[in-house]
């Protein structure tokens, strides 16, 4: 038996220039993001069946005598992948619902990379953070033809604070992010997320979102831009760069795709900042999921009282990325 756990993350400043429409023709020579994982996690378990069938358990539950017959299309593409082909279980777990679809954590992600941890594990393989990373995203982009970014990928393969470059030959560059301690101790403490109570299917926002690249390339450069500027801010203790460039690029990322926002979130994120927040964002494509606002020490029960009705999620940053945690 075989179990890997694999964080989920919260994306900080430069989505959208994460997807090859952006950063393969980028005048700049790159796209980049500034990216979290959390101490929320995916599990996947996979143990050796009795039999020739394979057994697949999330919120359903399948059986089946031919690979081709599963219906769950991340794990289906990743036992195809690594050569698995029968006589298999693997059962996925989470410390969120496993119901909840479109919540801007990049849960579709840690579990493509997680299940391919496993899988690899299972046959005695270790794979790299960055092999788990473009295996994923060849499973996601290429096989599913989903229109996502590949930030989500390197993110929860690799844990901790990092700012990740995606330049134009289609290499990723990884760079920490070089913070004292202290700084960074008051960084973590300001950050508060809430979940709005909505998903949405965030498909249909990305979609629109790569169809407007060309249009919006301007804007996607500024944020590119912004992720240097926070980066050297933090390295010279200025920890409030992040609220005020959180709240300039949300109206950045709000014009990039219909549907990022909407009145429920806008109303949201307003009383918080009226209620002394200083910067914030909606996670992943926009359209509800998690709301992450930079709050200071002394507004934090304001803002708490103003969004008493949205449940907040205390959580940490994950210094560990995709790992194997039982082997047995």
């Amino acid at each position: 038996m075989i179990i890997s756990k694999t964080p989920l993350r919260a994306s900080f400043f430069g989505g959208g220039s994460d997807f090859k429409d952006y950063f393969e023709k980028s005048t700049l020579g790159y796209g980049q993001v500034l990216s979290a994982a959390l101490n929320m996690h995916v599990y996947i378990t996979v143990n050796k069946k009795f039999d020739d069938k394979i057994r697949v358990v999330y919120n359903g539950n399948e059986l089946v005598d031919d690979i081709e017959e599963l219906k769950h299309n991340i794990i289906r593409e990743a036992l195809k992948l690594t050569g698995i082909t029968k006589g298999i279980e693997v059962i996925y777990m989470a410390d969120i619902p496993l119901s909840t679809a479109g919540i801007g954590l990049a849960s579709s992600s840690a579990l493509a990379v997680g299940v391919l941890n496993a899988l690899h594990a299972y046959k005695g393989e270790f794979v790299t953070p960055e092999i788990l990373a473009k295996e994923a995203c060849h499973i996601e982009i290429d096989l599913l033809g989903q229109r996502i970014g590949i930030q989500d990928q390197y993110a929860v393969s690799n844990g901790g604070f990092k700012r990740y470059r995606f330049l134009s030959d289609g290499t990723v560059d990884i760079l920490p992010l070089i913070i004292d301690n202290k700084t960074r101790d008051s960084l973590y403490n300001n950050i508060m997320l809430f979940y709005t109570g909505n998903t949405r299917d965030s498909r249909k926002i990305l979609s629109t979102q790569v169809e407007n690249i060309e249009k919006k390339r301007k804007m996607l450069d500024d944020l590119v831009m912004t992720v240097d500027k926070v980066c050297e801010e933090l390295n010279h203790n200025n920890i409030d760069i992040v609220g005020k460039e959180l709240n300039r690029t949300w109206q950045i990322k709000k014009s990039l795709s219909d549907g990022i926002s909407n009145d429920l979130i806008d109303n949201m994120y307003n009383d918080a900042i009226s209620a002394g927040a200083i910067g914030g964002k909606i996670l992943g494509a926009g359209g509800g999921g998690f709301m992450l606002l930079y709050v200071k020490d002394e507004n934090k029960v304001k803002v708490r009282n103003v969004l008493k009705n949205y449940r907040e999620v205390p959580f940490k940053v994950d210094s560990e990325g995709s790992r194997i945690v039982f082997v047995g």
